[in-house]
């Protein structure tokens, strides 16, 4: 069977899982709020809960990415 490193693998996934790709999908939005919210000069107390709310939620996409990254990187080999 072929062997792929880590980013090929990303690719193979997003482009055959749907659940990796919405996934990785909501990673990248819960990214891209975090960074907006960064880039305030002072969070409200409510978007100081929003932060973290969101990180936790990017911290779990990327948690459940990595198991199954692990469960086909297991299937290659």
């Amino acid at each position: 069977m072929e062997r792929f490193n880590q980013d090929e693998l990303k690719a193979r996934l997003i482009a055959t899982d749907q659940e990796f790709r919405r996934l990785a999908n909501a990673h990248t939005e819960y990214a891209r709020k975090i960074d907006a919210l960064e880039s305030l000069p002072h969070l409200s107390q409510d978007e100081q809960i929003e932060e973290v709310k969101l990180k936790k939620l990017k911290l779990h996409a990327k948690d459940l990415m990595a198991e199954i990254l692990s469960r086909h990187s297991m299937q290659m080999q």
